[in-house]
């Protein structure tokens, strides 16, 4: 009787000591992050049979296990990868939005601060202090495309720069992750009990690594877990931890993405595979939206600089140089050529591709326009045709070769897209190549330095001249003349002289000109002889236009000749100005402040986004960890009830072998 008491008493103190261990244990990792409370079970020892029925022999600890739910665990997890890469992309695109929307170094003010230079030459064409003002306030346009371009090209550097963190971190817990699976397994295989601790471990370091690239995990029977992110890409297996490495992308390499060291060296894994963690926002804001940005800001130049070059070229400048002369400066901007990048992958000799922008078109409403978009391309060979991919939405064009290709970009319903693409060499099937348009334009315009050396060169004036007969008998009257791109003056001192014939019903003089003649939206062409006169029709020869209007009598003369003496002639400036508010972009649709103002809404627009969601998925974030504290967080009050219970329980075994010794004693005595 007393050695079955003194066992009950003493199974009482081994379980009420566990208690009080388990308990304070508790206690002291209050504030540990990731610690999950533990609790003792304990089971009733087998019982001892005797006359009068089995005799209970006390209880013991089967296991101390931690409190945790890992349907909770993984709800946690998700909503962390999500908020992760959600504040991730908010950060960077919260910089941007800043960068775009300053009034201060906005790219908006800059352009109305250069067509107000503009403007005051075409007030004061003669003037050279407007021009100098003009010339002064492209300079600041052009210095705010660069500032623009440089502070995006910072990002680009900083978001390399993350990649490479982020892969360092992601490998050293990937590298502690499989330690500690080894550690698990180890432990576990001694007495097949859970080391509660090193499970705590292993998942705080799976949250962490959880917040830099989003992971989901699976359990092995030996206890260990594998870890995998994306779309099932090994990082942690058993005891096996894969190692990434940030490499240089083998289409543009300017940028690092991730790749997984092997054998035979670095595998490059697609940025798709990278769905969640800072890291997964942090690309996807690159390829979303910091990209776009960079396109649409160099859109904006490459377009600035070819329409506004092309009306220049059309003018007069104060010396009095036309398009032709020697002395002539056309381009008003510099700017640079669309990028193109052979993939590193590309077999050996395969062809050199090049491409160039397309000249601007005229559009129908007076003003020069380009057909580029903000998309970047891929050119593609798979042995027996080239195909071009435009990345933003995926549409294709396909030729045998490059001239068949650019014939089929020009003529399809997607219309040209504002670059044609040349190549030197034999193209090789399965190479490729990344076409960037407009990547890196921005940082490349420039006012030529011929005319910031001498703004007499402007060309502010138009290099033709019209003018009626003085000794015309007839009140019809010629408009000042317009040229196009291609046009043909007059040489100096030798005018066309056009002469109104009453017989013929029309005008001779045009030589050997083909002409054509519009009134009402009908064009009709005249090879050679007399053309018939339509008063107010706008007639065109050699690349110039005018409109004879009103009524003409025979022998009536008009004459159009090169401009002279033209200082205060600012009729080209005039058109230069239109290009302000002209529809000079995206296929003559939208005007340079459009776009841009486009850019800011869809930066702005895409920042509310990412903040709004962000501020919800934090929401769920917080009541996923709420339910998940609930079951596994440690409750101090709980636990300082608990050491009591386990206080009581200690006393009240001690209470049991004291009276079971006194029982002993007084056996004793009897004997």
């Amino acid at each position: 009787m007393g050695s079955g008491v003194f066992g009950v008493g003493v199974s009482a103190l081994q379980v009420a000591q566990l208690g009080l261990a388990t308990t304070s244990h508790n206690i002291s990792n209050a504030n540990t992050e990731g610690y999950s409370r533990q609790r003792i079970l304990q089971a009733a020892n087998i019982a001892t049979l005797t006359g009068a029925g089995y005799v209970g022999q006390g209880a013991h600890v089967t296991s101390i296990e931690r409190v945790y739910s890992s349907f909770l665990s993984n709800q946690v997890n998700s909503a962390q990868s999500t908020v992760s890469k959600l504040d991730a992309y908010a950060s960077a695109i919260g910089n941007l939005d800043s960068l775009l929307s300053d009034s201060d170094a906005a790219l908006s003010n800059a352009l109305s601060g250069f067509f107000t230079g503009v403007d005051a030459v075409s007030a004061n064409p003669s003037s050279t202090t407007a021009r100098q003002t003009m010339v002064s306030a492209a300079e600041t346009l052009v210095a705010r495309f660069q500032t623009i371009d440089s502070k995006l090209d910072a990002q680009y550097e900083s978001i390399n720069s993350q990649v490479q963190s982020y892969v360092g971190s992601i490998n050293s817990y990937a590298d502690q992750i499989a330690k500690l699976n080894q550690q698990i397994i180890s432990a576990q295989a001694a007495n097949n009990q859970q080391p509660n601790d090193l499970y705590d471990q292993r998942d705080q370091l799976i949250a962490e690594v959880n917040k830099l690239i989003g992971v989901k995990t699976t359990t092995n029977t030996n206890g260990s877990y594998n870890v995998y992110f994306g779309n099932g890409q090994q990082l942690v297996v058993g005891t096996q931890a894969t190692k990434l490495t940030a490499v240089t992308s083998s289409t543009d390499p300017s940028r690092l993405t991730v790749g997984v060291v092997t054998a035979s060296g670095a595998l490059e894994l697609p940025e798709s595979v990278v769905t969640g963690g800072a890291l997964g926002g942090t690309l996807l804001y690159r390829s979303e939206t910091l990209d776009d940005a960079a396109n649409e800001l160099g859109r904006i130049a490459v377009s600035l600089a070819y329409t506004f070059n092309a009306q220049h070229a059309l003018g007069q400048d104060l010396l009095g140089n036309i398009s032709g002369d020697a002395g002539f400066v056309s381009n008003f901007f510099n700017i640079g050529s669309p990028t193109v990048i052979a993939n590193t992958s590309n077999p050996t000799g395969s062809a050199q591709v090049s491409a160039s922008f397309s000249n601007a078109s005229y559009g129908a409403d007076g003003a020069f326009y380009t057909d580029l978009t903000g998309s970047d391309y891929r050119l593609d060979y798979n042995g027996t045709a080239l195909t071009l991919t435009r990345l933003s939405d995926n549409v294709t064009w396909t030729g045998a070769n490059v001239a068949a290709l650019n014939a089929a970009v020009a003529a399809s319903t997607q219309g040209p897209q504002g670059f044609t693409i040349a190549a030197t060499g034999t193209f090789a099937a399965g190479s490729s190549y990344l076409i960037q348009p407009t990547r890196y334009t921005a940082q490349s315009i420039d006012v030529n330095d011929a005319i910031s050396s001498d703004v007499r060169y402007i060309a502010a004036a138009a290099p033709i001249r019209t003018e009626a007969g003085t000794s015309n008998t007839g009140t019809a009257t010629i408009s000042a003349g317009s040229v196009a791109t291609g046009y043909t003056a007059p040489a100096a001192g030798s005018p066309v002289t056009l002469t109104y014939s009453s017989a013929g019903g029309g005008f001779t003089g045009f030589s050997s000109y083909p002409v054509t003649v519009t009134a009402n939206g009908v064009t009709t062409s005249y090879a050679s002889g007399t053309v018939p006169y339509t008063s107010g029709a706008t007639m065109t020869f050699g690349g110039m236009s005018f409109e004879i209007g009103g009524a003409v009598q025979n022998g009536d003369t008009f004459t159009i000749s090169k401009n002279t003496n033209g200082t205060k002639d600012n009729r080209n400036a005039l058109l230069l100005s239109k290009l302000q508010t002209g529809k000079t972009m995206a296929g003559n649709t939208a005007s340079y402040a459009t776009v841009f103002a486009q850019v800011v809404s869809s930066v702005g627009n895409k920042a509310n986004e990412v903040d709004t969601i962000l501020t919800a998925q934090t929401t769920l974030l917080k009541d996923a960890q709420n339910s998940r504290n609930s079951v596994s967080a440690v409750n101090l009050d709980e636990e300082a009830v608990n050491l009591l219970q386990y206080q009581q329980a200690y006393q009240a075994g001690a209470k049991i072998l004291q009276i079971a010794s006194q029982l002993f004693d007084s056996i004793l005595e009897i004997a």
